[in-house]
């Protein structure tokens, strides 16, 4: 699994910090000397897989480099049981406290994706289909949920606009048909995919010799149908991906239709984030070490 560009990622820890902490942390700087330092514990409130360590780490020690030490007790992507500590922050209080809720934000929600992504991938295990996320992103943070996705066993399909090509249905219908649509697309000399939504869409783009043909919204018997016409009719392997409507209850059956990639809105725009704490570690208190 590939790790974040720290280069990249600067300007989105700033940008989240700026946001939260703003001119200054009023109640941390009242209530808090700058001499104090403390240790505290990342707590997972329920199962999941852990996205973000290296992120959360950027962030608590953000501002203050020399003053913070983050130890993760777990590897990136690893999975944790509810109650378990699987990573600590000591230094500094005010460094700490000023930069907790950006850093389990950050934690809970790259973790939430990951662990969404990965049940998608344990419902289909056994089927040698490859599960795959969209441009349904939050805007400006694609870069974070697509790795938090690699995280969790998922696949990325593109990135953006400009390192693909995916004739959709408005593409169709502004240039003219597929076999138009496609003609044009050539020219770029790269891999082409083509949206479908009928069985006479799906003859056609096969007609075409694109390298990918997307079955949207289709319900399984239809798609079965395709997978059938794409198989029989290419002159070359054609990989076959299915999208639109698919969710937990019904994957295993998509699945089950044959095609190769099953790509998946859900897992970047609508995870639920997975439940993290952050518990300050007093004197009395067992202190789980590095």
């Amino acid at each position: 699994m590939d790790k974040l560009n720290i280069y990249e990622i600067k300007g989105i820890i700033a940008a989240a910090l700026l946001e939260d902490v703003g001119s200054g942390d009023i109640t941390t700087q009242l209530t808090i000397s700058e001499d104090i330092e403390i240790q505290a514990e990342l707590i997972a409130m329920e199962d999941g897989i852990i996205a973000g360590l290296e992120l959360a780490a950027m962030t608590f020690t953000f501002d203050s480099p020399g003053n913070v030490g983050f130890c993760p007790l777990i590897k990136e992507g690893e999975r944790v049981g509810c109650d378990q500590v699987f990573a600590k922050v000591q230094g500094s209080a005010q460094a700490i406290l000023r930069t907790e809720r950006v850093a389990l934000n950050f934690l809970q929600w790259l973790s939430g994706i990951a662990t969404l992504t990965a049940r998608y991938v344990t419902a289909i295990k056994g089927y040698p289909v490859k599960i795959y996320d969209t441009r349904k992103t939050t805007p400006s943070l694609r870069m974070l949920e697509k790795y938090g996705v690699r995280v969790g066993g998922g696949y990325n399909h593109r990135f953006g606009l400009y390192d693909g090509i995916l004739i959709k249905e408005n593409h169709i219908r502004s240039a003219g048909g597929i076999k138009e649509t496609v003609k044009r697309a050539k020219a770029a000399n790269m891999e082409i995919e083509v949206e479908t939504e009928t069985l006479d869409e799906v003859r056609e783009a096969v007609s075409t010799g694109v390298d990918i043909i997307m079955l949207d919204n289709m319900d399984t018997a239809v798609m079965k149908e395709a997978v059938d016409i794409i198989r029989k009719g290419e002159g070359k392997r054609i990989l076959i991906e299915a999208s639109g409507g698919i969710n937990l209850e019904n994957i295993l059956d998509v699945a089950a239709t044959g095609v190769d990639r099953i790509s998946i809105g859900e897992i970047t725009h609508s995870p639920r984030i997975l439940d993290i704490s952050m518990e300050v570690r007093t004197p009395d208190m067992d202190i789980v070490s590095c």
